[in-house]
């Protein structure tokens, strides 16, 4: 039985693409009309548009670069940042962890560059995003246009000033007792509170407002250790594993 697959669309004009070349050489570009150099020569961006994902770009030089569309994780490494992003290991915490799918509204806050948008909008069926500072919004808005995630909403304002009803509602910020009632207020039965906190002190007065209101409250931290090999041999990297905590209640 043969399997239908979506047409892939050619690059557009604006369009972010990842240009990807040997010994870990990528760049993230916008097809158009100007020029990338790079030490392996230089790459005329105008010859993107209307190319497809996995053609061969050459440069000057005849150095081959490989036409990539960027995914979520690209859009963490790449986009313009305004702050500190959530690590995708935590995000796919939120993701898992609330159950989040295709069906939901899904109501973030503290948005920053908007990484996290950028991947509960892969997922989910609405995302809106509160960001309190204007400029920190407007990146959001590019790099969230750069990813092309339509259902993803972003609005420049106090989250406290939110209205509607979701299935998730997602805090990277500083949160208070006032938060979490918002939360529990906002959420349909059944649904979840995920709240991002770097300190333990946070998690706390998060705990401690979330108990008298929701059924379900539990803390918990993913340690990422990542392997590094060489000609010596294989050992854990030396970066740091901890991130933050998160905190899970459900109504």
């Amino acid at each position: 039985m043969s399997e239908e697959r979506d047409t892939v669309l050619p690059i557009r004009e604006g369009d972010r693409v990842l240009l990807v070349g040997k010994r870990d050489r990528e760049y993230y570009v916008a097809a158009g009309p100007r020029t990338l150099s790079t030490d392996l020569g230089m790459v005329d961006l105008s010859v993107l548009v209307g190319a497809e994902p996995g053609s061969v770009i050459r440069t000057h030089k005849g150095e081959e670069f490989t036409l990539r569309i960027p995914r979520a994780p690209d859009f963490f490494t790449h986009a313009a940042r305004s702050g500190a992003p959530m690590l995708p290991k935590d995000v796919g915490m939120v993701i898992a962890y609330t159950g989040m799918n295709q069906r939901d509204r899904v109501l973030d806050a503290g948005t920053g560059s908007g990484v996290a948008a950028i991947y509960f909008g892969g997922v989910a069926g609405r995302v809106r995003t509160y960001e309190i500072r204007e400029e920190f919004a407007a990146k959001a808005r590019k790099n969230i246009a750069a990813a092309k995630r339509e259902n993803v909403e972003v609005i420049a304002a106090d989250v406290l000033m939110a209205e509607g009803e979701y299935e998730v509602v997602h805090l990277d910020m500083q949160t208070g007792p006032d938060h979490v009632a918002l939360a529990h207020r906002l959420l349909a039965p059944g649904g979840f509170l995920a709240c991002y906190t770097p300190f333990l002190e946070q998690v706390f007065a998060i705990h401690d407002a979330a108990f008298p209101l929701f059924s379900q409250v539990r803390v918990l931290e993913c340690i990422e250790r990542e392997l590094t090999r060489s000609p010596r041999g294989t050992r854990p990297s030396t970066r740091v594993c901890h991130s933050g905590y998160l905190t899970f209640a459900r109504k």
